[in-house]
């Protein structure tokens, strides 16, 4: 086909479409006209779901039900016809008949579209095919689709478009709406372990007059009233740890963190993320908790500890690999950095093995450097990485026995890291160096840097006790744990560029 043959095509496409829609329209019109409007309809009072009328059908049969959802099949034969109509949990076959709803009942039913949303009153029975039906005795038009969906035609294939019209997915896609029935699942679970272990479930700022907490690109704004400007949240750590200080031992928060940073397939800007504190309590523990709660969420969501993402089985099942990240660095690049202990040396060797070099560069950046060019993309398996080392940790305590790593991990599984983790540094002298340490980089250009929270090392010299803390990434744990190739395909509405603007997407 020609491009002045497929532009001929692409017309009559749009044309038969618009001529569909207008139908749709003149029907809505006569419905309206006839005093029955389905937009003045205010409720519907079902008594029960297509699930629970399959799953109990001994139960149900024979009885008078009233079920409500979409019209996504239609089949009509003269004076019967069969509907498929979905709700939440599934679909369900109904049976009308004009002998049985009435002659002008029916001739209103055959100009019912698919997509439409209707409520079925009839008894439940099994057609002589064995399928478990409704059949009708009253048919109500409750909401008339107005467009069309897309399996009429092509079927919604287009990724972008499933992710832009994400409530379209969910219809014509089944395993969509599964995939975020599985991500409430775990959720629940994960909300539930905690809450079992005595954590408190709180709530902080979402947006804050310092970008603190991690080292990450925030996103800005203004606030009028004040006239200062503002800045969404990259990580709650810091108000969560006040939270310690002020005598709550354990606490958690859920929710929206916020990074003005690159998308790909594991990044969207504004994603969920969960950190908890736990007052008396290291590094060690949050290992434990981290283990414990995923192979949960896990189990709860997916039956198993044991998944099979991509291809390649992932096994969660408590406990998982431990090892530094010197040890990590040494045993896939033969680069022993506990013999290497001045800056020098460290970008001497990090030259020699291509690392790229930063203004201001120093070992420990240059360890950290070296562990995600060539360790990250190994561990496929659930891992601990531990005792990162301080330049790269400004909030985490410092390890006893060789301050220049401190006592951290990250927790990884298919290569990404899925959790951070520390504990907390206490000291608001090192606390305060630590800042001073971030606003250099920021002045080389790291615009990544944490700046100084002074409020939060007054907070530490009221005193924080030895505390534990723990941030998980949920969206990357749920990608693992419904299959899903893309950040977006776990994130109900995910971030996208306008239409017709061009793509800088990674």
């Amino acid at each position: 086909m020609n491009n002045d043959q497929q532009n001929v095509s692409n017309d009559q496409l749009q044309e038969d479409l618009s001529e569909v829609l207008q139908v749709r329209r003149d029907k809505l019109a006569k419905l309206q006209e006839m005093g029955r409007d389905p937009f003045k309809v205010s409720r519907y009072d079902r008594t029960s779901n297509s699930m629970e009328i399959k799953d109990d059908f001994e139960n149900f049969e024979g009885k008078i039900v009233k079920i409500a959802g979409r019209i996504m099949s239609k089949r009509i034969q003269g004076k019967a016809g069969f509907i498929d109509i979905q709700d939440q949990e599934g679909r369900i076959q109904c049976y009308v008949r004009l002998d049985r709803i009435g002659e002008e009942e029916y001739a209103v039913f055959s100009t019912y579209d698919i997509g439409d949303i209707i409520g079925v009153e009839g008894e439940v029975f099994k057609t002589k095919k064995e399928e478990i039906s409704v059949k009708a005795n009253e048919v109500v038009l409750l909401s008339k689709s107005l467009q069309i969906l897309p399996e009429k035609y092509h079927g919604l294939k287009d990724q972008d478009l499933r992710y832009r019209q994400r409530y379209v997915d969910l219809i014509v896609n089944p395993e969509v709406k599964d995939a975020f029935m599985t991500r409430t699942k775990a959720l629940k679970a994960l909300r539930s372990y905690l809450d079992e272990r005595g954590f408190l479930e709180v709530e902080t700022p979402i947006l804050n007059t310092i970008a603190g907490g991690a080292n990450a690109r925030p996103f800005m704004t203004h606030h009028n009233t004040l006239d200062i400007p503002m800045y969404m949240r990259i990580a709650n750590e810091l108000y969560l740890k006040r939270l310690i200080v002020g005598g709550f031992d354990k606490v958690y928060e859920m929710g929206r963190m916020f990074r003005n940073e690159g998308m790909s397939i594991k990044h969207n800007p504004e994603y969920t993320a969960i950190e908890l504190y736990q007052a008396y309590a290291d590094y060690t523990d949050m290992m434990e908790i981290t283990e414990n709660v995923v192979a949960h969420m896990a189990e709860a969501a997916t039956g198993s500890m044991k998944i099979n993402y991509q291809g390649t089985e992932i096994d969660f099942t408590p406990p998982w690999r431990r090892m530094t990240m010197e040890d990590c660095v040494k045993e896939y690049t033969g680069v022993d950095f506990s013999t290497i202990n001045t800056d020098e040396e460290a970008l001497a060797v990090a030259k020699e093995k291509g690392i790229e070099l930063t203004p201001g560069m120093r070992r420990g950046e240059v360890i950290n450097a070296f562990f995600e060019e060539f360790g990250e993309d190994k561990l496929i398996q659930p891992t601990f990485i531990t005792h990162h080392p301080v330049e790269v940790s400004p909030l985490a305590k410092r390890n006893v026995e060789d301050p220049r790593r401190t006592d951290r991990f990250e927790a990884f599984a298919n290569k990404w890291e899925l959790a951070n983790a520390f504990s907390e540094l206490n000291d608001p002298i090192d606390q305060k160096g630590r800042f001073m340490d971030q606003l250099r980089k920021k002045e080389l250009g790291d615009d990544e840097a944490c700046d100084m929270d002074e409020d939060f090392i007054n907070a530490l010299e009221v005193g924080l006790p030895p505390t534990g803390g723990l941030g998980i990434g949920i969206d990357r744990v749920m990608m693992l744990l419904t299959n899903a190739p893309s950040i977006r395909d776990v994130i109900l509405f995910p971030t996208m560029k306008p239409l017709g603007k061009n793509s800088d997407e990674e």
